[in-house]
């Protein structure tokens, strides 16, 4: 059965892992690493053999055409485009330290477990000249050092500036200025059919270039809801460029571009049956991916905006039934909100000036909007076209933007602790960088946990805590009824996991 992959490569302790929807496929066993090697031995002979060496430079320039031909600068080559967004493209290695699973034995004979580090690598757009690249959630999250090289191979440092799972979008920043970056496009212009290349770093190959063609839109493949793990509020939106230009790990982040070098995609996944590329990659359209970076620069997370409405696709009964003329459209199966102008029954046919046909086009089309912007729906109601306007909600019903920083205090509170930083002895102690040290506990949803005070918490979900102003952010990403898990140690050494919901 043919499988979808995000692609981004992990090591761990210089063990290759696969990313596998939910699951890391750790190639562990001597026989299979050893395989690996050889086959990837194989493949640099294969780059290397002398007989192919006539292929360097002396190809001849891909051109692109199209029978009409194409408007203005566009009757180019690959050329232009590739050297318009290959140095906007950059490396980006991740590194984390994880525990490893408890062993008994360690305990009996009196020995430490050592944390064990792993190490990722994909990539990232650079979208702004003052340093803000723009790569896929899944490349960075989880981990606690960003290092990102350009394609002038100039090493930096990079801090996490927000990721967004609902659509697998992240943004980092690196400081630095003069950066090259790279001009977006509008992915609703791109054409089934129409050339496009894919730049990225599979392999540890930098600034690798390859070119396909666009071969589906809004494709949904239901990536990014099997890889929720219940730690995190995902609302997944799906909406993929589909298309057949190679891609393999480490391209994650990368950019899908068009014959005029503007970025119209980030690469996210492949479908394949062994995890490499085999005809069909998947990139996150512009029109979700820079609305959701801009959200991130501005916010610290996204201002997701809903309808307020239960759906469905229509079929081809629905169609029938309701007298369409084609089996197209999204038929709302209930009204959540309470103030609105659409109805139960209506089919959702456009989007402002965009047509609708399904899910995806949907998510993608209300995706670019904020909560409280207001927006002209075509809706299909008692057999004729109607025009409606609707204001678009936050997550909690209101047409207005969320209140971030309103959240996090609220979730703060709802703990029920005074915490406080972690002193030097106990670090050294306990083997741990850092944390937040509940100092006093009273009524709330940690003492309802059973957790006592003393308690160091060192992670939430996936996140890093290593002072208590990290706990302050990583609640503050949180949202109200969402459930966490909670790690830490006790000043006795005894580690323990906690979840319940905020």
């Amino acid at each position: 059965m043919q499988q979808v992959y995000p692609f981004s490569v992990v090591i761990l302790n210089h063990k290759i892992v696969l990313q596998m929807k939910q699951n890391w496929w750790l190639l562990s066993s001597a026989a299979l690493l050893g395989g690996g090697v050889a086959l990837i031995g194989s493949a640099v002979i294969q780059w290397s053999n002398p007989n192919l060496s006539a292929l360097n430079g002396s190809l001849p320039t891909h051109q692109v055409s199209y029978a009409g031909g194409l408007p203005g600068d566009m009757n180019t080559d690959f050329v232009g485009a590739a050297d318009r967004s290959v140095n906007c493209v950059v490396h980006v290695k991740t590194e984390s330290t994880v525990s490893p699973a408890y062993n008994p034995w360690f305990d009996f004979f009196g020995y430490q477990q050592q944390p064990q580090v792993q190490q990722g690598t994909g990539s990232g757009v650079i979208i702004s000249n003052d340093g803000y690249i723009i790569t896929n959630n899944h490349v960075v999250e989880g981990a606690q050092k960003l290092i990102v090289t350009l394609n002038n191979n100039k090493n930096y440092t990079a801090e996490l500036v927000g990721r967004d799972p609902s659509t697998d979008i992240a943004v980092i920043k690196i400081d630095e200025d003069n950066l090259p970056a790279i001009n977006w496009g509008n992915s609703e212009d791109v054409k089934v059919g129409e050339w496009v290349l894919a730049v990225g770093n599979p392999f540890e190959l930098t600034s690798t270039v390859t070119a396909g063609i666009v071969s589906a839109k809004a494709r949904n493949i239901n990536l990014i809801g099997n890889r929720n793990n219940g730690s995190e509020e995902i609302f997944p939106v799906e909406s993929f460029i589909q298309t057949d230009a190679a891609v393999n790990p480490g391209n994650s982040g990368g950019a899908l571009v068009n014959a005029k070098g503007e970025l119209v995609g980030i690469n996210t996944a492949i479908a394949s049956r062994t995890g490499v590329f085999s005809g069909y990659s998947f990139a996150v359209p512009t029109t979700i991916a820079r609305k959701v970076a801009n959200d991130i620069i501005e916010f610290g997370r996204v201002q997701r905006a809903f309808i307020g409405v239960k759906i469905s696709e229509v079929s081809e009964e629905i169609a029938k039934d309701k007298g369409l003329n084609e089996v197209a459209g999204i038929l709302v199966n209930g009204v959540t909100a309470n103030d609105t102008e659409i109805k139960e029954g209506d089919v959702i046919l456009k989007v402002g000036d965009r047509p609708v046909k399904n899910v995806p086009q949907l998510q993608e089309q209300v995706a670019k909007y904020r909560p409280g912007d207001k927006v002209k729906l075509g809706v299909w109601r008692n057999n004729k076209w109607q025009e409606i306007t609707v204001a678009l909600k936050n997550r909690s019903g209101k047409a207005e933007l969320s209140n971030f920083e309103a959240e996090a205090a609220a979730n703060v509170s709802s703990l029920g602790a005074d915490f406080g930083p972690v002193s030097n002895e106990e670090k050294m102690k306990l083997r741990i960088k850092g944390g937040a040290k509940i100092k006093s506990i009273s009524p709330g949803k940690l003492k309802a946990a059973g957790i006592q005070p003393g308690f160091i918490i060192t992670k939430v979900d996936e996140e890093m805590v290593e002072t208590p102003e990290d706990l302050n952010r990583a609640l503050g990403s949180k949202s109200k009824g969402e459930g966490i898990m909670i790690e830490g140690v006790y000043p006795n050494g005894t580690r323990a996991y906690y979840g319940f919901g905020l």
